[in-house]
């Protein structure tokens, strides 16, 4: 179990965000504990976190940035492309993956990061991300309450991720 109070997000892939820059950067760490579900099955002679939740903690270090950048103007944030994605090392049990996400770009509704995760000071896994900002009522009026209820959850999250932030 990962002690965190983050447990409503059962996919969350940040324990907690060290260092945040609106507009340009953020540092996350992602600490793998031995008892979570998916190290029965990947591999379990062999436990080591997939390589698409490594993918996962860049995408959402990426939208906390993104999110603190624009004071959560928008309620869905959709990984479009995550182009020249490179593994370079596993995680295990016991082990932190240091993640850094930073604005390369911005076009329109569209923002380019590049996301780096480290690992003992080698690089775990890096890619270019590419994300669309969005809302649910631009779709269907009707789904105004669904945005301002998704903008909030994603408030408390981000409070939560920063609470001690630069005291430890």
């Amino acid at each position: 179990m990962r002690p965190t109070g983050l447990e409503r997000m059962r996919f969350n892939q940040l324990d907690k965000i060290t260092e945040l820059k609106p507009g340009e950067k953020i540092v996350a760490v992602r600490q793998v504990h031995d008892g979570e579900d998916y190290l029965r099955d990947h591999f379990p002679l062999f436990k080591v976190m997939p390589g698409v939740l490594m993918l996962e903690a860049l995408f959402q270090a990426s939208c906390c940035l993104i999110q603190a950048t624009d004071d959560f103007q928008h309620s869905l944030l959709v990984l479009r492309e995550a182009r020249n994605v490179k593994f370079g090392d596993f995680m295990r049990p016991g082990q932190c993956l240091t993640i850094m996400a930073e604005f390369q770009k911005t076009d329109g509704n569209c923002v380019t990061m590049k996301a780096t995760g480290m690992k003992d000071g080698n690089v775990a896994v890096s890619a270019k991300l590419i994300i669309s900002k969005e809302d649910l009522s631009s779709k269907d009026p009707r789904l105004a309450d669904l945005d301002e209820f998704m903008r909030e959850s994603k408030r408390q999250m981000l409070e939560k991720l920063t609470l001690g932030m630069g005291t430890d």
